[in-house]
């Protein structure tokens, strides 16, 4: 079997693939050129430097790894809450009773309560005014012995009377219903703290309140009646409306009763630390300032022997609720010191 022949191209430089032939030997020969020229090696040189100085001033990527968090600020101490604060936001460890409701069943809650204290009032005024000729005659009595007579100037006058004085005294009856309903209202939203003083302020505001009547009517009110009765003896003679002398008398009781009340409001400050006898003590000078002003706007009288009369137990209860707030301090440290 005879081998196929192969017969090699010929390569002609006139064809193309005689150019291709022989320009395809020519890019080896670029390397031994550069070696050979030194002008061609500098700039070869210079190119490679360049370069290497732009990719140094290129900044490097990073990983996500290298990167660091910033650091985090120290977190800030809680500042300590003030008496106020304390007093509207407590905590919830200090309410033993906290109850979630909604505002209708706080609303509900309270329209009952309104209620039955409305109704106590009215069946007290109601009860006053069954007596309400006794109830005159016994306030009649401070100037019983002066030779006042009272008349009624005006139709119906003595009528209205009895009703505006068995209104007063209507309320004064009704008042511990009225206490009780506020402070059983009140006292699921107090704290721990609040509940042992709160059963001495109700008491003791209570029992104020009435000595500060009980004062008016033994003291001020005789005193005062009797400075006009003698002012006017021998010039004129003493005939009084009985409105205008219940409108007097009912005043002066009701503002000495409520002026009694300073103890009370000092001992909730001191309690819940926006002032302390200290500083209630410091301010002595003041407090002479103010009862007398007090004394002058709550006395329906003009007589400086009158205010006098109601400045005077005033300091005295400023000075005896100051006093009462340094001993409740003086007890809430040894309690401190001991737990």
């Amino acid at each position: 079997m005879a081998k196929p022949t192969v017969q090699s191209a010929s390569l002609d430089p006139a064809s193309p693939t005689g150019q291709q032939a022989e320009a395809s030997p020519a890019p080896s020969n670029v390397p031994s050129l550069l070696q050979k020229d030194p002008e061609m090696q500098d700039m070869r040189s210079l190119a490679e430097a360049g370069r290497n100085a732009v990719r140094s001033q290129q900044p490097r990527a990073t990983t996500p790894t290298q990167q660091q968090p910033p650091p985090q600020p120290p977190p800030e101490e809680e500042e300590e809450r003030t008496a106020v604060q304390k007093f509207f936001f407590p905590d919830d460890t200090d309410l033993p009773d906290s109850v979630q409701m909604p505002v209708w069943d706080h609303l509900e809650e309270l329209r009952q309560r309104v209620i039955v204290a409305a109704l106590a009032c009215v069946a007290g005024i109601g009860i006053c005014f069954c007596f309400s000729k006794q109830l005159v005659l016994f306030l009649e009595l401070p100037v019983a012995d002066s030779g006042v007579r009272f008349l009624q100037l005006s139709p119906g006058e003595f009528f209205f009377t009895t009703l505006k004085a068995s209104g007063y005294c209507g309320l004064l009856l009704a008042a511990p219903v009225v206490i009780y309903e506020i402070t059983a209202y009140v006292v699921p939203g107090l704290t721990r703290s609040e509940r042992t003083f709160l059963a001495p302020i109700v008491f003791g505001s209570s029992i104020l309140f009435f000595l500060g009547i009980l004062f008016s009517y033994q003291v001020l009110t005789p005193a005062a009646l009797n400075f006009f009765v003698d002012y006017a003896d021998g010039a004129v003679e003493s005939l009084w409306s009985i409105d205008q002398y219940f409108e007097f008398v009912l005043v002066l009781m009701l503002s000495t009763g409520l002026s009694f009340q300073v103890p009370v409001i000092q001992v909730l400050l001191g309690q819940l630390g926006l002032v302390t006898s200290t500083q209630m003590l410091a301010q002595w000078r003041y407090v002479l300032v103010g009862a007398t002003i007090v004394a002058a706007v709550l006395t329906p009288s003009t007589d400086p022997f009158t205010q006098a009369l109601l400045a005077i137990p005033l300091v005295g209860l400023y000075m005896g609720g100051a006093t009462a707030v340094k001993v409740l301090e003086s007890n809430n440290a040894v309690r401190v010191r001991g737990d």
